[in-house]
């Protein structure tokens, strides 16, 4: 066993290493493009327009009251055709293929923003009223309102949420091994089939997968102390 998981010729150390690197890639793209389209979904959802209001919702409802899995299929089989037909509009007849890694990253994206746009949206409202005013008072513009205001506040209050929304993304990159993306999902199933030592592999991937999650709580509960520094507690 310790053969089959060392780094030497016969070893599945390498590949292993290589699928966590691959894992912590996807999941750190896939959390950043979900804080954005949580951001503008927010913003959507907080807006007085009743068009965005209602795309936000669109998005939101779809992404989170589908399978995971079934978002992953519908990027992957549907993506290069969606995108062929949009570049046939301005004359492109060419063959067009999104590798795996940014059908991965795309999809887990759209799932964590739609978390993401709740999450935020709730830290948003969260936010003392009273505080916007008592800035207006002191004539700060817009802009230094949401800067010296609303984000740093928002951030705060949304801290707890986004590491729950980190905690699923992480988990669903297991999703994209269907893309044939090597991640720790897809080198366990391949060395499982390969070596027929699938509880040793899965085992090794369980063991993994509790290593980020362990790190990244204690990484998102220094980040929650830090940010609640200063701040009166009840």
């Amino acid at each position: 066993m310790l053969e089959l998981l060392s780094f030497g010729p016969n070893g599945w150390g390498g590949q292993l290493l290589s699928g966590l690197a691959m894992t912590i890639a996807v999941s750190v793209s896939s959390f950043t493009l979900g804080i954005l389209f949580g951001s503008a979904g927010a913003a959507a959802k907080l807006s007085h327009s009743l068009i965005l209001n209602g795309i936000a919702e669109v998005y939101t409802t779809i992404v989170r009251g589908v399978p995971e899995l079934l978002v992953i299929y519908l990027l992957f089989f549907g993506g290069s055709g969606a995108i062929m037909a949009v570049a046939g509009i301005f004359g492109y007849e060419g063959y067009i293929e999104i590798d795996a890694f940014s059908i991965g990253v795309a999809a887990v994206g759209l799932i964590s923003g739609a978390y993401s746009t709740e999450v935020i949206r709730g830290a948003v409202q969260a936010v003392p009223v009273g505080q916007i005013e008592a800035a207006r008072a002191c004539g700060m513009s817009r802009w230094l309102i949401l800067r010296r205001v609303l984000v740093p506040q928002t951030l705060r209050y949304a801290l707890p949420g986004l590491g729950n929304v980190w905690q699923l993304t992480l988990k669903d990159t297991a999703l994209i091994s269907v893309t044939a993306l090597a991640e720790i999902m897809r080198v366990a199933h391949v060395a499982s089939g390969s070596t027929r030592q699938p509880f040793l592999f899965y085992s090794t991937a369980a063991v993994l997968y509790l290593l980020l999650t362990t790190v990244s709580t204690a990484a998102f509960e220094r980040a929650e102390r830090r940010a609640n520094r200063g701040v009166r507690r009840a």
